[in-house]
């Protein structure tokens, strides 16, 4: 499935074999139930002590026995903590993308984490302005690849776009024959993105998240994710940033990370300040549910 955004759904990017069907998926190895972590913490301005953060608590989770750790959009820098062009960098060649990559190997586990690349120069209102991409790291078992967020959040007033410049690829990877599919926070208000993860194959969605905090806004971020895992069908897994104890300008967090089964339930979540969910996701009804509420 490769086609533009401007005909059609985003393209499918799976570096780890053909995309199948979702009833005719790789079975061999896989696993029908992973044990995840869900990471919220709160990021700073400074990426070295974010990848400190990241190793203190990867390593804790791991000891749990989780397999795939999932941490908020923006982890290696937060929004409304500087400049994010100053801080991003190369996904193959960057400090903290490659301190993930490496904690990550160590560890024996595969990371999701928020961070930000470089992505082109714009003109805008006689400035020159370096954008980057919004781009969720997927690293370990050896993988290292990213996706960046398609839908930039230019709602309530804020304008994302006006410093990100937004992906044109869906992804999807495979761990222990599970497909998991990346979408980041504001992508939870787009319905088709999800079922196309699933129609790829994904079984999982990780969604790392730094939500926008007001009035309302939590019970948005709550019926989104549970209405996304209704729509493809999916396990659903969203990572918010914590709720800073300061005031911070942009999405900050609201925390509240949780895990929704296919069927739309909550089956785990955090409440706003630094946590680890670890939860044990069964995968062995899916196809199940999907063949009783047939909506892919």
């Amino acid at each position: 499935m490769n086609m533009p955004l401007s005909q059609g759904p985003p393209k499918i990017n799976d570096k780890n074999g053909c995309i199948e069907p979702v009833n005719n998926q790789r079975r061999t190895p896989r696993l029908w139930i992973m044990r995840i972590a869900l990471i919220q913490i709160t990021s700073g301005g400074d990426k070295m002590a974010n990848l400190e953060l990241v190793r203190t608590t990867a390593t804790d989770a791991a000891a749990q026995g989780a397999r795939l750790l999932i941490y908020p959009e923006a982890t290696s820098q937060a929004f409304g903590t500087g400049r994010l062009d100053e801080q991003a960098e190369d996904l193959h060649t960057g400090a903290f993308a490659t301190g993930v990559q490496q904690l990550a190997e160590d560890l024996g586990v595969v990371i999701v984490a928020g961070m930000f690349t470089p992505a082109d120069t714009v003109e805008q209102d006689g400035k020159t302005l370096h954008r980057v991409h919004n781009t969720a790291l997927v690293t370990g078992n050896g993988l290292h690849e990213g996706y960046h967020k398609i839908n930039t959040y230019d709602a309530f007033g804020y304008r994302e776009s006006d410093t990100v410049k937004p992906g044109n690829e869906l992804h999807v990877f495979d761990l222990d024959g599970v497909k998991v599919g990346v979408a980041i926070c504001y992508d939870l208000r787009f319905p088709t993105q999800f079922q196309e993860l699933a129609r790829a194959g994904a079984e999982i969605i990780v969604v790392p998240t730094s939500w926008q905090d007001g009035e309302g806004k939590l019970e948005q971020l709550q019926v989104l994710t549970r209405a996304r895992a209704l729509d493809s069908t999916s396990w659903i897994l969203m990572c918010d940033q914590a709720r800073p104890t300061e005031k911070r300008k942009g999405p900050a967090g609201i925390g509240h990370s949780m895990v929704v089964d296919p069927t739309g339930v909550i089956a785990d979540s955090a409440g706003y300040e630094p946590e680890t969910v670890i939860a044990d996701i069964d995968l062995s009804n899916l196809q199940d549910i999907r063949k009783s509420i047939p909506v892919l």
